[in-house]
């Protein structure tokens, strides 16, 4: 079995490491500044795209086979699921009365 190693320039990892750190600075600038529902909207938008960066630059899957590539594509859509059945349980609490005490 032969190993394929495909080799990045130091440059590049600089690279996405200046843009993680400025993504990092934007996600706290951004926790400081009120804006409304949009808070979460940005903070897990800025949270996706450094995932996406470590996933494909630090974890080389960019360089990788088709089967790791389906692999961490599935993990995502798995995700997805989740986080949406999650927002559904959450969205929908409030069509419902609260119970009355005792």
């Amino acid at each position: 079995m032969t190993s394929h190693h495909h080799v990045e320039p130091k440059k590049m990892y600089f690279v996405i490491f200046a843009a993680l750190m400025a993504f990092t600075a934007i996600t706290v600038a951004v926790s400081r500044v009120d804006l409304g529902a949009l808070n979460v909207v940005v903070a897990l938008a800025v949270a996706v795209t450094k995932a996406v960066l470590v996933i494909l630059f630090f974890m080389h899957v960019r360089s990788s086979p088709p089967l790791t590539k389906l692999t961490v594509v599935a993990g995502f859509l798995w995700l997805a699921i989740m986080i949406a059945l999650m927002l559904t349980d959450y969205l929908s609490r409030a069509w419902l009365p609260e119970p009355k005490g005792w």
